[in-house]
């Protein structure tokens, strides 16, 4: 098949060039590089340098595909609080632009990369997609609008789209520096540099953590799964919660603490259940297994077991 990626210079995006390559796809990519690195394209891919939020500039690149994977964004959330106007331009409008693109190109499916943001706060756990969306800021609100784009793309046009709900990626190629960069990340960079590791507010909100290669798996079964494809949404999690503070003492060293951000849930922890019996996908990597071998693979050795 040919498919098209859009951000693949960046995280997620290069790891899925990387699977669909192995499994012998033709891969095309989009990515205009502001946060992806062209070294992260992988060889054999046909790469175009291009914005999305410029609808005549992509068009061309759609035709012939087979399916897209939307992985580009401005994806976090104190960069949307401080720039809402950049960040709507490329998560809503330019969203919007590869809806239309693939529409137009008669491109059979698209696999639209949403978030866990779009829960914000919800009175009980685990978050299932059937709540109501209560995004907190407007990284998590754009999100949650390019579902709602999505699911009527496929009402009014027949264009197949599936939205997976992502929650907490990590893995290799994660961002170590800039806008864009994890908690796992932050803490990796400061423990390796000798450096306090620094806690927002009171290091006890929780999140659920999913590998990056459990993400690229779960996108190649939504792109081919016979029961998605009307805008479905699904979670993409591994179903547990760890603190802020537990992840910080498994990487080990002093602490120090910083008011805590604005706009932020105070807990993430994913249902699966939809998501297993839709695309057929549960997690292969758990958190126990996968931070440490992140961890190690960046030569930090963990201080204690998950």
């Amino acid at each position: 098949m040919k498919y098209l990626i859009t951000g693949g210079a960046g995280f997620i995006g290069s790891n899925a060039a990387d699977a669909l390559l192995k499994e012998g796809h033709e891969v095309r990519i989009i990515d205009n590089l502001s946060t992806g690195k062209l070294s992260n394209i992988p060889q054999g891919a046909e790469f175009h340098k291009l914005d999305f939020t410029d609808l005549e500039s992509i068009r061309p690149v759609f035709e012939g595909v087979d399916g897209v994977f939307h992985f580009g964004a401005l994806a976090r959330i104190p960069y949307s609080i401080e720039n809402p106007i950049d960040s709507a331009m490329t998560n809503v409008m330019g969203t919007l632009n590869v809806l239309v693109a693939a529409r137009d190109a008669k491109v059979k499916r698209l696999v639209y990369s949403a978030s866990s943001s779009a829960y914000g706060n919800q009175a009980t756990l685990p978050q299932t997609p059937d709540m109501p969306a209560h995004p907190l800021n407007p990284y998590g609100l754009h999100k949650y609008i390019g579902e709602l784009n999505a699911e009527q793309f496929s009402r009014f046009y027949g264009l197949e789209t599936v939205c997976l709900r992502y929650f907490n990626v990590y893995g290799p190629r994660m961002a170590d520096e800039g806008a864009y960069v994890t908690v796992i990340s932050i803490f990796a960079r400061q423990k390796k540099a000798g450096e306090p590791l620094t806690i927002q507010g009171d290091g006890e909100q929780t999140r659920d953590f999913t590998h990056v290669y459990d993400v690229v798996r779960a996108n190649m079964l939504a792109m081919t799964s016979p029961k998605v494809g009307k805008g479905e949404v699904v979670n993409i999690g591994c179903g547990k919660k760890f603190s802020i503070n537990h992840i910080a003492k498994v990487i080990g060293g002093p602490t120090h603490t910083v008011e805590g951000r604005v706009g932020e849930a105070k807990d993430s922890l994913a249902d699966i259940s939809l998501t297993k019996e839709l695309l057929g996908w549960e997690p292969q990597i758990q958190f126990e297994q996968g931070l440490p071998e992140y961890l190690r693979s960046i030569g930090i050795e963990p201080t204690l077991p998950l």
